[in-house]
């Protein structure tokens, strides 16, 4: 079906055009719906333990160095082993580590470690997975859909975020956590299921084994393109600064509404959902930078202005506004991503995009409980949501060539449609097992990298 020039609902095209995107799409749906109740869970049942917003918050700094080590190992496992085996084994090692929530939960005086254990844990097998999923996206959506598909694994993840912690803050509030643990278990164990009926997706031609040189390789790329690292930063900054994710709770009862904890953290992917579900404009965006630059400073004024308020009904409307801002940036970064960088090195980049977006928000934990501890939970929201706005636009000046991306004219994003284009014939129809390499991929990663270099 034609677009016509004024549409807002979602571009369905992706969902018609590729059988795999739809089962990624549903499967990802499962998982972060069950992930969400332990996502509400755990910090809840830190804070029940120990009362200090400083306990909860290190949760991030725990979770930060598997992350990065993994994280950066997944993007070359990426780019060098089947990705659907990658997904598959890390989507049931997360599930292990549920049911030791699950277990641990059960006991009558539960212990306090197993849960930065496992965070740990989950750190380091979401940080193999998620370069996997990401760089898979790229192969199996055709060039022009590439917004539309990023608009609607959006909402995936948002319908999830809404339903999922709105109910687990009333499982949790009236069942406890263990429930919301089960939950989380039978989620990871339907999500393997459906794992398994993905299509095998083997590395393009010949690719070198994960190691510190070919990690190396994909972050020299990575820093000779200005508009890939301005969006790094920018999300980074936004996410370090504006993520007081891990203080709500305290938040919840500074404004004595510890009842609507679970609306606070529903609220942020309401927000996305609402852009997501009128994202038809995105797909007719040409500079995405300046929806990158502008709405990672959206998200950092409305958690200022979060921080401000005192009625929590406000407070709510604040953060779905957050979201909206949120995610305009994410498909900013997200199309940005997808059309400019090579398949050989979509894995290892996308590797460093798990770093760019997700290091911020663990490290944004960590920033949230000490400045909780040492200014007040609304001083630490507020603060943090105006120094965003400043660093975004300090980044945008730095680095002018993300404001100026133009998607029709940038060299990287017109080489990677005709390498995408150029690939139709042997990658066949989207929905089609990805057992064939792309064209173009017998060449070595090194001389790609010269050929795309300025």
């Amino acid at each position: 079906m034609t677009r016509t020039p004024g549409a807002i609902l979602p571009d369905l095209t992706p969902f018609r055009s590729s059988r795999q995107f739809r089962l990624l799409w549903v499967q990802g749906l499962v998982t972060y719906f069950g992930s969400s109740m332990a996502m509400i869970a755990l910090p809840l049942q830190i804070k029940d333990l120990t009362d200090s917003p400083l306990a909860v918050g290190a949760m991030g700094a725990v979770e930060l160095v598997p992350l990065i080590v993994f994280g950066l190992y997944g993007g070359a496992l990426a780019d060098a082993a089947d990705r659907r085996r990658v997904i598959l084994l890390s989507e049931a090692g997360l599930g292990l580590l549920a049911v030791v929530l699950l277990v641990n939960g059960l006991l009558p005086e539960p212990a306090l470690w197993p849960l930065y254990v496992v965070a740990a844990g989950v750190s380091a097998l979401a940080g193999l997975q998620r370069p996997a999923l990401d760089s898979l996206m790229a192969r199996i959506v055709p060039h022009d859909q590439l917004t539309a598909a990023a608009a609607l694994n959006s909402l995936r993840w948002q319908i999830g975020a809404v339903a999922g912690p709105s109910l687990a803050g009333v499982v949790v509030a009236y069942a406890g956590a263990p429930t919301a643990y089960a939950v989380t278990v039978a989620g990871f164990a339907v999500s393997v299921l459906m794992c398994l009926r993905l299509a095998p997706a083997p590395p393009s031609g010949e690719a070198d084994r994960p190691s510190l040189r070919t990690i190396a390789e994909g972050a020299r790329y990575a820093w000779s393109k200005p508009v890939l690292l301005g969006t790094y930063a920018i999300d980074l900054a936004a996410m370090f600064f504006a993520f007081p994710l891990a203080i709500f709770p305290f938040l919840a009862q500074d404004l004595d509404a510890e009842w609507a904890l679970g609306l606070m953290y529903g609220a942020i992917p309401l927000g996305s959902i609402v852009v997501s579900l009128t994202s038809g404009w995105a797909s007719r965006v040409r500079r995405h930078g300046r929806m990158v630059a502008l709405g990672a400073a959206g998200w950092g004024l409305a958690m200022a202005a979060a921080g401000w308020m005192s009625n929590i009904w406000l407070v709510l409307l604040c953060l779905v506004a957050a979201g909206g801002g949120d995610t305009i940036s994410g498909l900013g970064r997200s199309t940005i991503w997808n059309q400019t960088i090579p398949e050989e090195f979509r894995g290892r980049l996308a590797g460093i995009e798990v770093l760019s977006y997700s290091c911020g928000p663990q490290l944004g934990q960590v920033r949230a409980g000490a400045m909780a501890g040492w200014t007040g939970t609304r001083t630490a929201v507020w603060s943090g949501g105006l120094a965003c706005v400043a660093a975004v636009g300090l980044l945008a000046g730095v680095l002018p060539k993300l404001l100026t991306y133009h998607a029709d004219t940038d060299e990287d994003a017109l080489r990677r449609r005709a390498q995408k284009a150029g690939g139709q014939a042997g990658e066949g129809r989207a929905d089609e097992p990805l057992a064939e390499p792309l064209p173009g991929a017998e060449r070595t990663a090194a001389e790609r990298t010269a050929a795309d270099t300025p």
